[in-house]
C-alpha cells in the first residue's frame, strides 16, 4: 500500500515542477520583453499577458499540492481578481500613453484610436 501512495506523491511533485518552471519561464519572458521592447504599448503586451499566465501556473499548483475546499475557492478568487485587474490597468495606462503621444507611431500597424482620443502633449 505505502508503494500506491509513493506514486501519487510522485506524480504531484512532476506537476508541481511543471508548473513552477512554466511561472518561472513566463516571468522571465515577461521581463525580457520590459526591457527589449521599444515603446510602453510593447511593453505593456510583454508585462500583462505572462504575468497572468505564470500567476495561473503557480495557483495551480498551489491547489493541486494543497487540495481542499478552501484552498480551490481562493485559488479561484485569485485568477478571478486577477484575470480583471491586470487587463483593465493595462488598457488605462495603455490609454494614457497614446493620449499623451508616449509610444512609437513608426511601429503602430493599425491606428484605430486617432479618431476617437484626442492626444493632450504636455
Amino acid at each position: 500500500m505505502d508503494a500506491g501512495w509513493d506514486m501519487v506523491w510522485d506524480v504531484r511533485d512532476v506537476v508541481t515542477a511543471v508548473l513552477v518552471l512554466l511561472a518561472a519561464l513566463m516571468c522571465f519572458a515577461a521581463g525580457v520583453g520590459l526591457i527589449r521592447f521599444p515603446d510602453v504599448l510593447s511593453r505593456l503586451h510583454a508585462a500583462t499577458k505572462p504575468q497572468i499566465l505564470g500567476l495561473m501556473a503557480i495557483v495551480a499548483d498551489v491547489a493541486v499540492t494543497n487540495f481542499s475546499l478552501g484552498t480551490l475557492t481562493l485559488a479561484v478568487a485569485i485568477v478571478f481578481f486577477q484575470s480583471l485587474t491586470a487587463p483593465v490597468s493595462a488598457h488605462l495606462v495603455g490609454r494614457a500613453a497614446y493620449r499623451t503621444d508616449h509610444f512609437r507611431r513608426d511601429i503602430l500597424v493599425v491606428d484605430e484610436l486617432t479618431p476617437d482620443a484626442p492626444r493632450n502633449v504636455t
